[in-house]
């Protein structure tokens, strides 16, 4: 280390004490000194209460109005504040993925020994996120009075709505590992909101874009809910959106070659 990074290192090690306090991880950046029991737990109960507040909401929205319009407004707008919320508690402990996609495509990142989850973590995190989502769609019908447990039936197996769950998985993708690259996670709570949010109303599939909430949309016959024939069209294409993410944060995000 030369004097003058010693001294630029001196004061951002200053900078951070004057706050009080160490920068935080967010999606993309598990925090590895947690222990795992812990980051599991809380993808569990951040994957429950993100389906319960996309499947509650939609509850509450069509028993307030028949307008089709206002019930995807109040539950796009209930996810927005929801899901930041749940970013910003959560983030430190587990990184806030609620989400495989978004666990898997950290994993791929990492598996040359860079920061995120290992492959034994996925495989924690992943069962632990179709468990919560499951548990939450229970939870919201349950605390609307509905069968804890009844299929949907509201198909979305048509080709355009798959077209929009590519869309909308790639577009997250490119945004929480363009955020990582640009060292700006810290605005991911906010960010990845108001993509979600933004993607309720320019993808045709309304963005699933998570394969576990839309295992657990399967299980409530309700406004958010999606039937279980159109569950594996729906986490393919997710699939195939995160490997495009993936591909668009390495092409855009390229990495230069130092000057020898």
């Amino acid at each position: 280390m030369t004097a003058t990074e010693a001294t630029e290192h001196d004061r951002a090690g200053e900078s951070a004490t004057a706050v009080g306090a160490e920068p935080q991880p967010a999606p993309g950046a598990t925090p590895p000194r947690n222990p795992l029991a812990a980051r599991a737990a809380a993808e569990l109960i951040g994957t429950a209460l993100l389906v319960a507040v996309v499947v509650g909401s939609g509850i509450q929205a069509t028993e307030l109005t028949k307008d089709v319009g206002l019930q995807l407004l109040a539950n796009s707008t209930a996810t927005v504040f929801g899901l930041g919320i749940l970013i910003l508690l959560l983030g430190p402990v587990s990184g806030a993925h609620f989400n495989p996609v978004v666990t898997l495509a950290e994993w791929w990142t990492a598996r040359r020994g860079g920061a995120g989850v290992t492959l034994r973590e996925a495989a924690v995190y992943v069962p632990a996120q179709i468990v919560g989502a499951i548990a939450g769609a229970i939870l919201a019908d349950a605390m609307f009075g509905k069968p804890l447990v009844e299929w949907s039936t509201h198909d979305r197996s048509a080709g355009h709505l798959l077209l929009g769950e590519v869309v909308a998985t790639a577009g997250l993708i490119l945004l929480i590992f363009g955020l990582a690259r640009t060292d700006q996670l810290r605005f991911a709570p906010v960010a990845v909101a108001s993509y979600i949010g933004a993607a309720y109303w320019f993808t045709s599939s309304t963005s699933f874009a998570n394969p576990a909430v839309t295992v657990g949309r399967a299980f409530t016959d309700t406004f958010a809910g999606i039937a279980p024939g159109s569950v594996a069209g729906f986490i393919g294409m997710q699939i195939v959106g995160g490997a495009v993410g993936l591909a668009l944060v390495a092409l855009i995000f390229m990495r230069g070659r130092s000057a020898a």
